[in-house]
């Protein structure tokens, strides 16, 4: 009876459930471990009691720590003692701050010449989400910034999207960031200006909920005016917990939930962004950024150091970071280069052990799993559709690079896909092969404790929604049938909902 069942199970898995749209089946598990994974990552619908290490949303990996401020500043649970000091190694550069150059702290020098933050922690404020301007002090919009591009002109920049080996076309004169700080001499490049309008929503039993609609701008460009084709695009850092896991999912279980004609008609279309992947030289599936602009840990660090910081690494070894051609006093400006300390501003080991903290930063445990609001609310966001795109459960490549993280039955709630999230989440910026309506399904593990660690509880990719509920309100495109499901629920069932939300 088993080996039917095995048997059975495992053709069920070669008919679709870790298959990609390519056709392609994971090839790190034998036949018995593809059976044991399609039961394991099956969706439930017994709502009566938690799942089977339900609990443990990071596998071997979560933290049990305390779920305090430093929540998500444990390391993965399961690391070797010389890997554990790996990452606090990682974690003392992620929490550097960079100065300008020339310096008499030589392995510190480089930071810019124009920059958005002086270390990495500034952004990702305890390894958490940023925040939106304050609306005090210099740095307040230290954790949020504009990236830029133009649409192609020419046949060489048309053939660079085409071939992936760009993401985007920068602004001529301001790249494709606006960094609002500049070492000393210099001016940074202006700064980002939000103006928020009120919405009414009215839900179906009457309650009423404002949600701001905020409109992008800049003042105080120090270089001229930006192309009048520019395209503006917020973002807020986001939190770091889980990146290694993300890593190791398998691709051919990324592409098995992708769907981009909606063959199946469900009105919903995920589709992959491939993007450049420059330590190979091959073009990859995006799996980072708010739009799956990255393939690897690396490659985002390595453009986080360039883009946010102006630190070169061996990865992306661009002195002047995001300096272009039309910012002469910025290109003239010193490097912190150091020809007897390698290649780069911050040479090797410097972006490893960056990437290893990264990739080793613990998801904590779940809370209340069992609680019967909690369950009730699963049930409602299985029944709303939620978990048609915040997939729950994976289980990690056998083959994976990490050992600590290697076949993990994890709990993400992501499909890492593009959707069309609709007109009012848009930012008409297209990169890679993301349009400006589509935005990767964002990770849900972590986001009961975002209050707890970061201070705030503002969600999204620019941070416009206050609190869980005008979160959903805004999903739109493919995710219109699910937010109409949660807006028309009673009020008890949207508690439970987001009790739910909160417990992971």
């Amino acid at each position: 009876m088993h080996m039917r069942l095995t048997a059975f199970l495992a053709a069920t898995l070669l008919a679709g459930l870790a298959i990609g749209n390519d056709g392609e089946v994971r090839s790190d598990l034998s036949v018995k471990d593809l059976a044991r994974v399609a039961m394991l990552t099956a969706p439930t619908s017994d709502f009566s009691k938690p799942e089977n290490f339900e609990g443990l949303p990071g596998g071997k990996a979560t933290s049990r720590k305390q779920p305090n401020q430093d929540a998500f500043s444990f390391s993965s649970a399961n690391l070797s003692f010389e890997d554990e000091s790996r990452f606090k190694l990682g974690n003392a550069l992620f929490r550097k701050l960079w100065v300008s150059s020339p310096s008499s702290t030589e392995a510190s020098d480089g930071l810019g010449p124009l920059f958005n933050a002086r270390g990495c922690q500034n952004c990702h404020l305890k390894d958490g989400r940023g925040h939106t301007p304050s609306g005090t002090g210099a740095d307040s919009a230290v954790s949020m910034f504009l990236r830029l591009s133009v649409p192609p002109t020419t046949d060489v920049e048309r053939e660079a999207l085409r071939t992936h080996e760009a993401n985007v076309i920068p602004d001529p004169v301001y790249g494709d960031q606006l960094q609002d700080f500049a070492v000393q001499g210099l001016k940074g490049e202006g700064r980002m200006t939000i103006a928020y309008t009120d919405r009414q929503v009215t839900l179906g039993d009457g309650t009423t909920v404002t949600l701001r609609a905020p409109t992008y701008g800049v003042a105080d460009l120090a270089y001229g005016p930006m192309s009048r084709d520019v395209m503006l695009s917020p973002r807020v850092a986001p939190q770091m917990i889980g990146l290694g896991l993300i890593e190791q999912i398998a691709r051919e279980d990324i592409l098995a939930h992708a769907d981009p004609d909606d063959k199946d008609g469900d009105g919903i279309s995920g589709k992959p962004n491939w993007v450049w992947e420059p330590r190979s030289g091959s073009v990859q599936l995006g799996r980072f950024g708010w739009k799956a602009g990255n393939a690897t840990i690396e490659a985002q660090s390595a453009g986080a150091f360039a883009g946010d910081m102006g630190i070169s690494t061996p990865l992306k070894n661009h002195p002047y970071g995001d300096c272009t051609a039309a910012e002469a006093d910025c290109l003239a400006a010193p490097t912190g280069e150091q020809a007897r300390l390698g290649v780069s501003e911050a040479p090797d080991p410097v972006l490893e052990l960056v990437t290893f903290y990264s990739q080793n930063l613990a998801v904590p445990a779940r809370r209340d799993v069992g609680d019967a609001d909690v369950l009730r609310g699963k049930a409602a966001f299985y029944g709303a559709g939620c978990a048609s795109c915040h997939v729950p459960k994976y289980v990690t490549s056998r083959a994976g690079a990490a050992e600590a993280l290697r076949f993990q039955l994890i709990w993400p709630y992501t499909d890492l896909l593009l959707h069309d999230m609709g007109e009012g989440l848009a930012d008409h910026r297209p990169e890679g092969d993301a349009d400006g309506y589509e935005w990767r399904t964002p990770p849900l593990w972590g986001i009961g404790l975002t209050e707890t660690v970061s201070g705030h509880t503002q969600f999204l990719h620019d941070g416009r929604a206050r609190n869980l509920t005008e979160a959903i309100l805004w999903h739109g495109g493919e995710a219109q049938v699910s937010r109409d499901a949660f807006a028309t629920l009673p009020k008890s069932q949207r508690d439970d909902l987001l009790t739910f939300l909160e417990s992971l």
